[in-house]
């Protein structure tokens, strides 16, 4: 991969002026500065990390892999770069997906517009001038009419709240912060906290490498096959002559991919019927189990059979009953936390050693020099410590910092009880401020890259109606923000996520709002409400010009 640049900071006095402020080079961030560029428009990127790549930068932890088919979780936006890049597998791993970020960096040359090493410490909005104004940790300042917060719904990794980490006398790892060394754990003694997406990955992997492993368990996932295969050159040829369908099929479904979707209910096929579909499923692999029936998510009852087939499953993998049913979940819905696909999961507790540390029987008390202190008074005794807890998660990234809009109010004053916005990308009261993957549209529950350039381009299109009519500015109005806002809840109601304390549900952070704010009713849908709006004369949106405001004055 090319080096980041922009290491050394700015020691200019005075203000860099540019058209866009683009903050996170993750795959939105990537597009964004592309589409803004290709505009015309003036960019200047910033960020954290020390080149492109967003949270697979970050994410270099053994085993680390996309959890969607790799030809989804890719760009669109560029006939060239599907003809040009090949797969080699149907889930991409970390190494060969930042392979494949910096060949689309490289092949449109967006490294220059970027700023690495650099945080932006304050976003605000100047209202007579009518721009934002951005500050960095390296003493940058950035001014520009449009500022755009690309910064994912997973960038701000969470430490577990456990008493006595600073004492650990062995070596202490954050799975979201993985070092960019080769890390050598054979014959170590390892501790896992966090059994979630990331930490089912690092289990996998790790179990049979090192002396033991001690997977300390707080709420077990329901993770199915991944059944990853290479691809092959003559597959990737027939991928690459029908891109055009499979991108129009991926843009009009609810999960903004082509993986299998049924308008099927549950109980309208017989027991025999829906036992053979589900085990077709498992075969088939992937997240396939999820698009089996429609109704998944809505009826408990069918949830209920669906999570005990997959209980079946785990108890057939694992031959250990007690650790089989230590593993098995139970008290919420199956795919109300986020779904997982494994490689050999299960079959890695088989391991003579690889051990299950069930914490809702013996909590952690605390982390002691040699290793974890249960509540029992037991001491699992580590070399090793890795913490997979995982992120404050969708709001995490636009109150890490002060964003600030008109009279002073910060996003993080605006969202005390929770994310509110305008079609998931604009907010009131902060003029030309724009989110991609926002909290308040399908952010977590579909492809990210169809989101992504989904709004960036829906953004795109307001910025060039804006240049048409001499627009200065533009926000919703209090009403279409709660109008929206009224939606979502209204389809949270009815989604048994809510019945799941997940970061889906601000759940893991402590004294953070909880509620399902994200749009449940999937991205076609999602599409369909941003399109309307445009179409409508971008109704909802108020617009202010610099020529008024001169009369006024």
């Amino acid at each position: 991969m090319t080096a980041g640049q922009g290491g050394t900071p700015s020691k200019s006095t005075s203000p860099t002026r540019c058209d866009v402020i683009v903050v996170g080079g993750g795959f939105g961030g990537m597009y964004a500065i592309y589409k803004f560029r290709e505009m015309g428009l003036s960019v200047q990127g910033i960020e954290a990390g020390g080149d492109l790549g967003g949270v697979w930068y970050w994410n270099r932890y053994p085993g680390a892999r996309v959890d969607l088919p790799s030809i989804d979780y890719s760009y669109s936006f560029s006939p060239e770069i599907e003809q040009e890049w090949n797969w080699s597998e149907q889930f991409a791993a970390q190494p060969e997906l930042l392979r494949y970020i910096d060949f689309v960096a490289t092949r449109l040359d967006l490294r220059k517009h970027y700023r690495f090493n650099t945080r932006v410490t304050r976003a605000a909005w100047d209202e007579a001038r009518q721009l934002w104004t951005a500050t960095t940790d390296r003493g940058d300042v950035l001014e520009a009419p449009f500022c755009i917060m690309a910064t994912g719904p997973l960038s701000v990794p969470k430490e577990p709240e456990i008493a006595g980490l600073s004492r650990f006398k062995g070596r202490l790892m954050h799975a979201a912060r993985w070092p960019h060394e080769p890390v050598d754990l054979s014959g170590q003694r390892v501790g896992v906290i966090g059994t979630g997406s990331t930490g089912l990955q690092i289990v996998q992997e790790l179990g049979p490498k090192v002396g033991e492993l001690f997977v300390l368990q707080r709420t077990p996932s329901f993770t199915m096959p991944m059944r990853n295969v290479p691809l092959t050159p003559e597959y990737m040829a027939e991928v690459k002559r029908h891109y055009a369908g499979i991108r129009e099929a991926a843009r009009n479904s609810a999960v903004g991919g082509t993986r299998p979707q049924s308008t099927r209910a549950f109980f309208s096929v017989t027991p025999e019927q829906r036992r053979s579909l589900l085990e077709d499923a498992w075969k088939q692999g992937g997240l396939a189990m999820l698009g089996t029936f429609s109704d998944l998510m809505v009826n408990e009852e069918a949830n209920e059979v669906v999570a005990e087939f997959v209980r079946e499953k785990i108890g057939e993998v694992v031959k250990d009953p007690a650790t089989a049913e230590k593993l098995k979940p139970r008290g919420y819905p199956i795919f109300a936390r986020r779904p997982c696909i494994d490689t050999s999961y299960y079959e890695t507790y088989n391991l003579p050693n690889v051990h299950l540390v069930d914490l809702q029987a013996d909590p952690i008390a605390e982390v002691v020099e040699q290793g974890v202190r249960l509540a029992s008074g037991k001491v699992v005794e580590l070399d090793v410590l890795i913490l997979a807890t995982g992120y404050d998660g969708l709001t995490g990234a636009l109150t890490a910092f002060d964003v600030v809009g008109r009279d002073g109010r910060t996003v993080t004053q605006k969202w005390k009880d929770g994310p509110r916005s305008y079609l998931a990308m604009m907010m009131e009261g902060f003029p030309n401020l724009f989110a991609t993957t926002g909290p308040n549209g399908p952010a977590a529950l579909a492809n990210i890259i169809r989101i992504s350039e989904h709004d960036v381009d829906w953004i795109a299109a307001l910025i060039v109606h804006m240049q048409k009519t001499g627009a200065s500015s533009v926000e919703p109005t209090a009403q279409a923000e709660a109008e929206w806002m009224d939606i979502i809840a209204g389809l949270a109601r009815r989604s048994l996520i809510n019945k799941a304390k997940t970061w889906w549900v601000g759940a893991n952070v402590k004294d953070k709002p909880t509620g399902l704010t994200m749009y449940t009713g999937g991205f076609a849908k999602y599409r369909e409400h941003c399109a309307a709006a445009a179409a409508d004369g971008y109704r909802g949106l108020v617009f202010a010009r610099r020529v008024e405001k001169a009369r006024a004055a």
